[in-house]
């Protein structure tokens, strides 16, 4: 199974063929434990069902789930054009994708907003898409953490979101990780409604 079927359903949200093919193009190259880990190893920042295995995967799929609808409402969706929507589902996709590094590492790596941005660079040829592209891509990955900007030294190592694109995509990351909001999951780690 390709790992891109993990996100069938938030792929079809896409509406542009050629950014959903960069997406699943990236979705191929995250490493295999994204799919398997649990949104943090602690629980300490994420609900119940971004918990044990998949959690991590549940928690990202929230997130564009949140972004698909909050662009559904026309007082919100209006303020972008259609590619900066697929654009930000996209970022939404991959925000976490090295969240552990590349090898694995036993916690977060704080600064792997910085490395799936890098990542999203790296592979820019193979994806296919324009290079203010690319660059809407990074500048909305690796703010996604918003004001958490800080490592565990009081360094100050991550960018906080400046832009309406970088702010909304924080957004719908932070209410995926929020303990108050509930997403109802299925067995098969679909969102139920």
């Amino acid at each position: 199974m390709n790992k891109s079927s993990n996100f069938e359903k938030e792929l079809m949200y896409i509406k542009s063929d050629k950014i959903k093919k960069a997406c699943q193009t990236m979705i191929e190259l995250l490493p295999d434990y994204f799919f398997e880990i649990p949104a943090a190893s602690t629980g300490k920042y994420h609900p119940e069902y971004a918990q044990g295995k998949g959690g991590l995967l549940r928690h990202t799929k929230a997130a564009v789930r949140i972004a698909y609808e909050l662009l559904q409402d026309p007082c919100i969706g209006d303020k972008y054009k259609s590619d900066e929507k697929d654009l930000m589902l996209m970022a939404l996709i991959l925000h976490d994708g090295l969240k552990c590094g590349f090898e694995k590492s036993e916690h977060t790596v704080f600064e792997h907003p910085i490395l799936i941005a890098d990542y999203i660079m790296d592979n820019e040829e193979a994806l296919g898409l324009e290079v203010n592209e690319i660059e809407f891509l990074c500048d909305t990955v690796k703010t996604h953490m918003g004001p958490w900007t800080t490592d565990y030294n009081g360094n100050e190592v991550l960018e906080k979101p400046v832009t309406k694109y970088q702010s909304f995509v924080h957004m719908c990351d932070y209410l995926a990780s929020r303990k108050c909001l509930l997403v109802p999951f299925n067995d098969k780690n679909e969102i139920s409604v």
